[in-house]
């Protein structure tokens, strides 16, 4: 007999889950195999019910929501904005008369799909700027400094610009972004003239890559460039609004905080201090900045959930426990609200503190959700939670979606939500006299439930991280078990009290304690990173085995039935289909400066007709390449002279970069591909790839096609946004690249280096 108030165990066996049936007889194959399948159409019936029931839809919601958002940057062009609100209005107040109806929830989630696609239309119309389209090499800019930030090497900072002079170009700027040397960034607030060196928005530096100019569309900047000369404080024009005195004023802040904790800490630890606290990560150099990401703790130094929830969580029980000394209040009063109410005040000063950026936000609005529900007296972690926060989020910022903070933080959120929803009962259904419960009184569960938690949000964004940075951390467990107690117990409580301490003058000891938590932090990530294997590197795949994998992490995480586990079906699907892709046999910079080419020892040579170490760095990396941007390696069978450079594919065949024009003649007699920045002849005995179709579909990747190349580009075919406006070009430009049918070319007569050699 069941103990009273004990928790009672539930079968999930086939005993428990399955319908009665017949049995196969001892010899039966066929009657077992007829009889087993209408109890598994009666099963799946059953489970696709549960599903269906109440409370399951709102979690599909925001899926649906952001899926609008996805079709939207997915679209070639942009949409029109009156027809795409009218399409949403209409579907929405369709669903609203169907809500009595069988169709209501199908015809919900169409609306949700068409209100992302017209909430992202919507904000893409409201930011709408002018965006750089050709360098411009000497231009005169006043205006106002809005945001700085202070790297290691070099400063940086925004620049909201009132006036802008350039030779012959009339084009009218918004916000330029612009680089400095180290120590000479102006204050925010201030503002200033100069003369600067401006480019267009990064683009993506190979397809697929990130699309750096989207971030920069939304954020109001036009341009990016560096500082010519010296910069001149001027008197403005105007005050330069609230705004920018709002800026001016929280940059102070951050600045009087970087102070204060340098007084007592240095190098990597004060950068680590103040980026926990303010979000400036740009000053912690770049080892331990990659043994932070290599170990898998990356997520410490970008403020996300995980700090705004120790944030919030810190001052609830602070305040809490200090209410509950008290007893008139513990008694009358709901001091647990009250707690809430004091975590969201925090949460949303260190908000503003740490510069409101979108991922920042998103974090904010999560636990801002969870702290609501509980001062209305509701469970404070649930899917519902979580659909909300991903609803305002994505109302908010509709181009977060496209962030990987976005899709690994709730991606992560997603994992661990289910953990508590499904696993965490059934881990803390045991018995108490157990060993299990005697393990507890040590802290057992705790140190289990930290170890799930761990697993399970490091699975939840592998496929991520795996997309956005070619890399997976197989020991990011083991550092988030022996780093992350440490952080939330030791280092971000002790950052909030030096905080408060500050004022007073008494926060030196808080940010000694800080220190020594940090210092523990980078000693783990350091000794995690040196174990064997402690990089796991994937070469690049397409967005569609990452969306069959957001759609298998979907499925696992809001279905309750068994019909879950076909996520994981779907999820394993989508890792097949990533690790089959086929890498690519030819790079080419967008401005045909560097060329990469796969030779026969499967890795990639590369043509470098300028310093560009970032697209190296990218190429390599989505290769899955281990060397570096310096290796003398990759350069290895390639050719050069002052005209240009030659390799070889695997096949034989030559790939010619034709820097000077009078090369392009040999080059085309010669080599099966040529590359230039230049315009080609039209009668190129060659395959080519020149300035035209660089300017039309920007950088390219090529894999051999027969004799010819089948071509993926940055700039799909029509495609034209905001972001990245389309280009006047003379040709148009397909999918393949194929040698020219009436080619004529001359043999190369000239005998090979080994060959003279062996004659002599």
């Amino acid at each position: 007999m069941a103990e009273p108030g004990r928790p009672q165990r539930v079968s999930h066996g086939i005993a428990g889950t399955w319908p009665a049936g017949r049995t196969a007889s001892a010899g039966g194959f066929a009657p077992a195999g007829f009889g087993a399948w209408p109890a598994l159409v009666e099963t799946s019936r059953q489970w696709a019910s549960a599903e269906a029931g109440a409370g399951r839809l709102l979690p599909w919601v925001p899926v649906a929501f952001g899926s609008g958002i996805a079709l939207y940057f997915a679209a070639d062009h942009e949409p029109v904005l009156w027809v795409v609100a009218t399409t949403a209005i209409a579907l929405m107040l369709g669903a609203v008369l169907l809500r009595r109806s069988r169709l209501f929830a199908p015809a919900l989630l169409i609306a949700a799909v068409a209100a992302g696609f017209a909430i992202a239309t919507w904000k893409t119309a409201r930011v709408a700027h002018t965006v750089l389209a050709k360098p411009l090499y000497s231009v005169s800019l006043s205006g106002f400094v809005e945001t700085r930030d202070i790297r290691e090497r070099t400063d940086r900072f925004v620049l909201r610009v009132t006036a802008m002079e350039a030779q012959r170009s009339d084009v009218k700027l918004e916000r330029v972004r612009l680089s400095v040397r180290k120590g000479t960034a102006p204050e925010v607030g201030s503002f200033v003239q100069l003369k600067a060196r401006l480019m267009p928005p990064i683009s993506p530096v190979r397809p697929g890559s990130y699309d750096f100019s989207r971030d920069m569309f939304f954020q109001g900047i036009g341009a990016s460039g560096f500082v010519m000369g010296a910069i001149t404080a001027a008197v403005p024009p105007d005050a330069g609004g609230l705004r920018l005195r709002y800026a001016a004023f929280m940059q102070g802040l951050r600045d009087a905080i970087d102070a204060r904790i340098r007084a007592t800490l240095e190098g990597d630890n004060r950068a680590i201090a103040t980026a926990l606290l303010t979000g400036r990560r740009d000053a912690i150099t770049a080892p331990v900045n990659e043994a932070m990401f290599v170990s898998g703790l990356g997520h410490v130094l970008s403020i996300s959930g995980y700090h705004m929830a120790v944030v919030a969580g810190v001052v609830f029980f602070a305040v809490r426990a200090l209410l509950a000394l008290i007893p008139g209040l513990a008694v009358g009063f709901p001091i647990k609200k009250w707690s809430a109410a004091a975590a969201l005040v925090a949460a949303a000063f260190y908000l503003l503190l740490s510069g409101a950026e979108v991922a920042t936000q998103r974090s904010f609005f999560m636990t801002a959700v969870v702290l609501i529900a509980v001062m209305v007296d509701r469970r404070a972690i649930t899917f519902r939670t979580l659909a909300v926060a991903a609803l305002i989020v994505l109302a908010v910022a509709p181009e977060a979606l496209v962030h990987p903070s976005f899709q690994m933080s709730f991606a992560a959120t997603l994992g661990l939500v289910a953990l508590v929803q499904i696993g965490m009962p059934n881990l803390f259904a045991s018995p108490d006299h157990s060993a299990t419960a005697r393990i507890a009184l040590w802290g057992g569960r705790e140190i289990a439930m930290l170890f799930l938690a761990s697993l399970i949000a490091g699975l939840a964004t592998t496929p991520y991280a795996a997309f956005h940075f070619h890399r997976v951390t197989p020991y990011g467990v083991l550092a988030n078990l022996g780093a992350m107690p440490v952080v939330s117990a030791l280092v971000m409580p002790a950052g909030l009290l030096g905080l408060l301490a500050a004022p007073f003058g008494l926060d030196g000891v808080f940010w000694w304690l800080m220190g020594i938590g940090i210092d523990w932090m980078v000693a783990v990530s350091r000794w995690v990173a040196a174990l064997p294997g402690a990089v796991g590197r994937l070469p690049a795949f397409g967005i569609a085995p990452l969306i069959a994998a957001s759609l298998g992490i979907i499925v696992m995480g809001l279905l309750r039935t068994p019909l879950r586990w076909s996520g994981g079906l779907v999820l394993l699907a989508a890792i097949l289909w990533g690790l089959s892709v086929r890498p690519p046999d030819i790079l080419i910079a967008g401005d045909g400066q560097s060329v990469a080419v796969r030779g026969r020892d499967g890795h990639l040579h590369v043509i470098r007709a300028s310093k560009d170490s970032f697209l190296l760095k990218e190429w390599l990396a989505a290769d899955a390449d281990p060397r570096d941007a310096g290796s003398a390696s990759l350069a290895d069978g390639v050719s050069c002279d002052d005209a240009g450079c030659v390799t070889p594919l695997a096949d034989g065949r030559l790939v010619a970069l034709a820097v000077r024009i009078d090369a392009l003649a040999d080059d085309c007699s010669r080599a099966a591909l040529v590359v230039t920045a230049r315009p080609a002849a039209p009668d190129c005995a060659a395959m080519v790839v020149d300035r035209q179709r660089l300017a039309a579909q920007g950088a390219l990747a090529l894999t051999r096609r027969g004799d010819g190349f089948a071509v993926q580009a940055v700039k799909a075919r029509g495609a034209d946004r905001p972001w990245a406006p389309a280009t006047a070009s003379e040709g148009d430009f397909g999918a393949s690249l194929a040698p020219p049918a009436a080619a004529s070319r001359n043999r190369d007569a000239t005998p090979s280096e080994a060959d003279m050699q062996a004659e002599d």
